[in-house]
């Protein structure tokens, strides 16, 4: 760990706040040996605080469940176990929407009705909606202020309650799965095979900076994709490349790619 590292990373100066309040979070509950959390990140946040705490005993990413898209930093000393992550105390809650069966509010109306109710971003990680309910994860620090005074999502009547982390429901992410050949995995490539569109415009959106493989921006388009990697481009959406295959016997590259729908 080197706080020096921040100039190094950050790329805005916002960035370099953000990045500086991680810093001072996690290394009080180190220097201390007590818990900490940080807020929820982004993907993109997440990255850059990869890049500056590196492997660090005890600090874990996570956001209520394991492919968790926004996730804290939550250290937790030697006298913790990773259980810990999930109980009372760790710096997230989880809590649950019900509404009416005939009613189907959608991510947007929850993630406008609470930031509407003055709740920082920062305060909210994955929001998750289902049939009747939505389950969404908050810092610890402002679940008891939602359960008092989150009662609507537009027009749509809610009645909240706290459950545990185990018992969120987590709607399966739905997937269009792609097979197709490309001549390398360079990052237009495979964003032309994922979106379906031509190779010259893939690079277009690359050099514009609109692409991004695992929170953080690319903008060369021949820079080589990692299997597993997620890509968003704005305005097309996101994919994975799930797995990569071998080469056919026309030495093209075999992939299973992903696209979230």
């Amino acid at each position: 760990m080197d706080r020096s590292n921040i100039d190094k990373i950050a790329q805005t100066a916002e960035d370099r706040l953000l990045l500086a309040k991680l810093w001072d979070k996690i290394n009080t509950g180190i220097r201390r040996n007590i818990p900490a959390n940080t807020c929820f990140l982004s993907p993109r946040e997440q990255e850059m605080a990869r890049f500056l705490f590196g492997e660090v005993p005890g600090l874990y990413a996570y956001g209520g469940y394991p492919e968790a898209e926004r996730k804290m930093l939550i250290y937790l000393p030697d006298y913790l176990d990773e259980s810990a992550l999930s109980q009372p105390g760790s710096g997230l809650a989880c809590l649950r929407a019900s509404f009416y069966q005939g009613d189907s509010p959608s991510h947007r109306d929850f993630l406008g009705a609470l930031m509407g109710a003055g709740v920082a971003r920062e305060s909210v990680g994955d929001i998750c909606v289902g049939q009747c309910s939505c389950d969404f994860f908050v810092t610890e620090e402002i679940a008891p202020y939602l359960l008092q005074n989150f009662t609507s999502a537009g027009r749509v009547k809610l009645r909240l309650q706290q459950i545990a982390m185990e018992d969120a429901a987590i709607p399966e992410p739905e997937v269009q799965e792609i097979r197709d050949t490309v001549a390398s995995l360079r990052l237009d490539s495979v964003i032309s095979s994922g979106f379906r569109i031509g190779r010259s415009l893939a690079a277009q959106y690359i050099s514009a900076g609109k692409a991004a493989v695992d929170g953080l921006p690319w903008e060369k388009p021949d820079r080589i994709v990692p299997e597993g990697s997620k890509i968003s481009v704005r305005g097309l959406g996101k994919i994975r490349l799930h797995a990569v295959n071998g080469r056919t016997k026309k030495d093209r590259i075999s992939v299973v790619i992903h696209r979230y729908v």
